[in-house]
């Protein structure tokens, strides 16, 4: 008895594989087809195909998590400027630049944050009709807001006295930032184009 179970249950096993593989490369497929609306659809693609089995194919998944994105690296680029304040040897006006982005980024992290938890928010229920578009146009202006934020912190750095490693690493750093944060509006847009 128990012999004629396992072939079954492997056929089984075989069929879920086969039906899990088909779902993940429908949603891989609708995220490429969704990054295709962003400015940098290849980071788009890049930083959104590991969450492909969360985000199925629902437009409103996408963007909560392209959010969710966005934030985690804000947050990081957060904690890389807050160590660079307390090198030695930095020059006043690199300092100065430096609590100066630290102050912006601080403000991103703040932003997408409240526009992760409005959008967690509308999918209990409770974003419909005239409440929806309040909400999608809470989330558009504070991510946009921060992508403002992200851009500012590399006022600081302008000019040839403050090239360098300093400068180029935050540049690195923020341009990262903004490229997924401006995905995310991005993605956030085309889904409260959909309501």
């Amino acid at each position: 008895m128990a012999r004629a179970i396992l072939p079954f249950l492997a056929l089984i096993s075989s069929l879920l594989y086969i039906a899990g593989t088909a779902e993940s490369a429908a949603s891989t497929s609708f995220i490429k087809a969704s990054c295709k609306a962003t400015d940098y659809p290849a980071v788009c693609v890049e930083s959104l195909s590991a969450y492909a089995t969360s985000i199925q194919q629902s437009p409103r998944q996408l963007a909560q998590i392209a959010l969710s994105v966005s934030l985690a690296k804000a947050e990081s680029m957060k904690a890389f400027v807050t160590k660079l304040t307390k090198f030695k040897g930095l020059k006043a006006r690199e300092y100065q630049a430096i609590k100066d982005c630290l102050e912006e980024v601080s403000d991103s992290v703040d932003r997408v944050s409240k526009s992760v938890r409005e959008l967690k928010y509308m999918g209990n229920g409770k974003g419909k009709g005239k409440d929806f578009l309040w909400h999608m146009s809470n989330v558009e202006t504070w991510v946009s807001a921060a992508l403002t934020d992200d851009n500012t912190c590399l006022d600081g750095f302008s000019g040839r006295a403050l090239d360098g490693n300093v400068k180029a690493s935050i540049k690195a750093r923020v341009t990262n930032v903004a490229q997924v944060t401006s995905n995310a509006l991005a993605l956030v847009n085309q889904f409260a184009s959909k309501y």
